[in-house]
């Protein structure tokens, strides 16, 4: 498998894009709208040209201050947020576009078949996916490039298409760049997600080291964590106090001084009517203001803090809006990041 490897510069509107990226596997690039995010992916693939940089698949060398391949010319597989299928065109002519052979095995193996003579307008949203993943591996490409690929899915569909993109992903032996506004998606689907605002690569690593260590506030935050800022000072037994700009404190394992936010996870945090007499060193009593349910699972907001506990453990404690409850959790699992 050739490793693609980029180092660009593009200046937008509002900022410039500058990255640099190997690409080996999957990689997931997240972030906000507006972030830069499908720019890299349009200027990997020639749609756009960068100011400066180097653009490679493996020793082909797609861009650099003497080389500019025109898109047809790159061996990729894209496809595009909302699909950019043709209308007009059957489902086995939209596949069948670019093509470098036949395409039966791809519409069988996406489960197309029967749907091979029908028009895009006349599919759901899930069949609409396919056919783009269909094409975009008739080309043979040796890099895929997916721009959103479950957005425009509802929340069930996306589920089933999320696990089918993983498997074409795994067995396509292929490197694939993602980009996704969606932290779950990026971490189902990616070995390496890059965190991206304003153009800038905030942290590149696994989803389970983002979750474990965050670089900053924002991609805690972008991980799914709880934030709570204000000022960090050394503690007794060697821990960190957070003194809370919204009141309190909390307490961590690690070593920080001055302005601070706790990252702390949802899935970390417990909930009573009253403080637990137990380990744990961090207690915040607060009113319910919201609970959702989400599988066997509940979120529950109280005060600044979100939990997410089992539903027999809400079921038990008989959680209402409106109620004080009691969230807890321990020192080692609240991180600290400077602000």
């Amino acid at each position: 498998m050739d490793a693609l490897t980029a180092d660009l510069r593009l200046p937008l509107r509002a900022f410039d894009v500058e990255l640099t990226l190997a690409v080996e596997g999957t990689v997931a690039l997240v972030g906000p709208s507006g972030a830069g995010k499908s720019t890299v992916l349009r200027a990997i693939a020639g749609l756009v040209r960068p100011a400066a940089g180097r653009i490679a698949l493996g020793d082909q060398v797609w861009f650099d201050d003497r080389t500019w391949r025109r898109p047809e010319e790159r061996p990729v597989g894209m496809t595009f947020q909302h699909y950019a299928l043709f209308p007009h065109l059957t489902v086995r002519q939209n596949v069948t576009f670019g093509a470098r052979g036949d395409v039966a095995p791809l519409l069988e193996r996406f489960g197309l078949t029967r749907l091979a003579e029908a028009r895009p307008g006349s599919l759901s949203g899930g069949e609409q996916q396919r056919v783009a993943l269909a094409r975009a591996l008739a080309r043979e490409p040796r890099l895929l490039l997916l721009d959103e690929p479950l957005a425009a899915l509802d929340a069930h569909t996306r589920s089933t298409i999320r696990a089918e993109l993983r498997e074409v992903l795994r067995t396509s032996r292929l490197p694939a760049l993602v980009v996704t506004h969606d932290f779950e998606d990026a971490a189902s689907l990616a070995d390496l997600v890059g965190v991206i605002v304003d153009g800038q690569l905030r942290q590149l690593a696994s989803p389970a080291d983002l979750v474990a260590r965050p670089a900053d506030a924002f991609v805690g935050s972008l991980t799914g964590a709880n934030l709570l800022r204000g000022q960090a000072a050394p503690a007794h037994s060697g821990l960190t106090a957070l003194q809370l700009d919204s009141g309190g404190v909390v307490y961590s394992t690690d070593v920080l001084r001055g302005a601070a936010a706790a990252v702390v996870y949802p899935w970390d945090v417990t909930l009573a009517r009253t403080a637990p007499d137990d380990s744990a060193q961090n207690h915040v009593a607060g009113e319910v203001g919201s609970l959702s349910r989400i599988g066997n699972r509940v979120r529950v907001a109280v005060g600044p803090l979100t939990a997410e506990v089992t539903a027999e453990s809400a079921e038990r404690l008989a959680v209402r809006e409106g109620e004080q409850l009691v969230a807890t959790w321990k020192a080692t699992a609240t991180r600290l990041v400077a602000l």
